[in-house]
């Protein structure tokens, strides 16, 4: 569902614009309108951050950004808890933004998108804090575009070690 939604983003509003977008997350608002967080590459090389909002029009759906940013801008995105699983973070630009995403995944698949953008066009110094950096950077393991799925695969792992360990009889005495 999420790729043809993004699909569609794509075709009907960022190549108007002349952009590509990479990533997206659906944003948790009261109202009837969905809203995305999309982060997209500008024709001259610049990544934006855009809030667009999502509507019908009788059959069509319809896109409209609400709100845009530069990545260059960016100072810090805060995770809000890193031990905890949450959707919550801030965006720290001039101003700060609070934001609910989705799924606490979703959070994470964009801090990831936005940290692999910095590295690629700006190699800023940007600041990402109280997020877990082992699903964080690249050159993690268990750090990919399937990050979700070798999370889940990761606590298989551990949980059939843990049974085999349960099941391991222990020697008397």
């Amino acid at each position: 569902m999420s790729s043809l939604v993004k699909e569609d983003l794509n075709k009907k509003l960022f190549k108007s614009l002349g952009q590509s977008l990479y990533e997206f997350i659906e944003l948790e608002f009261s109202g009837q309108d969905r809203f995305y967080l999309c982060a997209s590459v500008t024709k001259g090389e610049q990544v934006q951050i855009s809030m667009v909002k999502h509507f019908r029009v009788g059959l069509d759906e319809k896109y409209e950004i609400s709100e845009k940013w530069f990545l260059n801008d960016l100072e810090m995105i805060d995770g809000k808890e890193a031990d905890t699983d949450n959707p919550w973070f801030d965006m720290h630009f001039k101003k700060v933004y609070s934001w609910e995403a989705y799924s606490c995944a979703s959070k994470y698949s964009f801090a990831r998108t936005l940290n692999k953008l910095n590295e690629m066009y700006l190699q800023k110094d940007l600041k990402i804090v109280n997020f877990d950096f082992t699903y964080i950077n690249d050159d993690s393991f268990w750090s990919s575009n399937n990050g979700d799925c070798l999370v889940l695969m990761r606590i298989c792992f551990y949980a059939s070690n843990l049974l085999c360990l349960s099941l391991c009889p222990l020697p008397i005495g």
